[in-house]
């Protein structure tokens, strides 16, 4: 089992790293409604990916767990 603590930090990190991704590529694509949709798949391709390796990382991180 996970401590309330540590799931907090757990969402709070993964949100801070999908803003950052997000506004870069936000940066990177400009004004128009098709580079808009591309912004979007873009981050959902990413955002997947990360949130897999992510949870891998945490998966091996002890801090916080009960037992």
């Amino acid at each position: 089992m996970e401590t309330r603590r540590r799931s907090v930090v757990n969402a709070l990190v993964w949100n801070a790293m999908g803003l950052a991704m997000m506004t870069l590529v936000g940066l990177i694509a400009t004004g128009s409604a098709a580079l808009g949709g591309m912004v979007a798949l873009v981050n959902t391709a990413i955002g997947l990916m990360m949130y897999v390796i992510y949870e891998r990382v945490w998966a091996g991180i002890s801090w916080g767990r009960n037992g």
